[in-house]
């Protein structure tokens, strides 16, 4: 028993993967006491966005608390926990796009179609990547479905309502944050569905030989600077809009 504990709480030096897992899991427990810390000191129509920033970083810190643990006691990506991880924290990273434009008008309908999308895109993303076969068409199947959802997510904080909405807003505060989360979505996001296609059957697996063995550390280097720059972004919407 003690030697299985010893074996879980190490981390070889030589494995960045192990390495960032743990920075990984202590950047997002911070961030999220920073930012619930940080909600008291903000007007009142931001406390909410700030809430939801520290339940993406805690919801976060807590699921890679248990994906070090398990990557260090098996060597594999832990596939499964990190698909609960993003299908409750996407959606609430899509929130944020609603709650920073509702004061311009943003109706509910436009926050259950952000999250439909972001739903239909990580349950398809899971199961083209955990129920593989290893066929190309199982792959691209599954990820073609789940690209719809990106697209849509992409479209509407580009070029669709959202934009629309931070424009109306009148603020260029919000529509700067806004353009910023949108880059979020369209370069950082875009490391998930290349790791998706580096799996058994994808694209860039067979097309090019890319293999899966590092997608972790590029998962985990992206979770923090997506989900903790999301929230920064936010903050700073919050503390430096007009009428604050």
């Amino acid at each position: 028993m003690n030697t299985l504990l010893t074996d879980i709480v190490k981390i070889p030096v030589d494995d960045p993967i192990a390495f960032t897992f743990f920075t990984g899991y202590m950047a997002m427990l911070a961030s999220a006491v920073f930012f619930f810390m940080e909600r008291s000191s903000v007007e009142g129509k931001w406390k909410l966005s700030l809430l939801v920033s520290g339940l993406i970083t805690g919801i976060a810190a807590v699921h890679y608390y248990y994906m070090r643990d398990y990557y260090l006691a098996t060597g594999q990506t832990p596939t499964a926990l990190r698909y609960i991880d993003w299908t409750l924290t996407v959606p609430l990273m899509c929130v944020e796009f609603y709650l920073l434009t509702k004061a311009a008008g943003a109706k509910k309908s436009l926050l259950w179609k952000l999250i439909a999308a972001s739903v239909l895109m990580l349950v398809t993303g899971y199961i083209g990547e955990a129920f593989t076969d290893g066929s190309t068409f199982h792959s691209v199947l599954w990820g073609v479905i789940s690209t719809v959802g990106y697209v849509y997510i992409l479209y509407t904080a580009w070029l669709g309502e959202v934009a629309q909405l931070a424009k109306n807003s009148g603020d260029p505060v919000v529509v700067r944050g806004i353009q910023t989360l949108a880059w979020f979505v369209l370069v950082g996001w875009a490391v998930y569905p290349i790791g998706y296609m580096c799996m058994p059957g994808g694209w860039l697996n067979v097309g090019l030989g890319w293999s899966a063995s590092n997608v972790d550390l590029f998962y985990n280097i992206a979770d923090a600077i997506n989900k903790i720059g999301f929230g920064l972004v936010v903050y700073n919407i919050a503390v430096t809009s007009k009428g604050k």
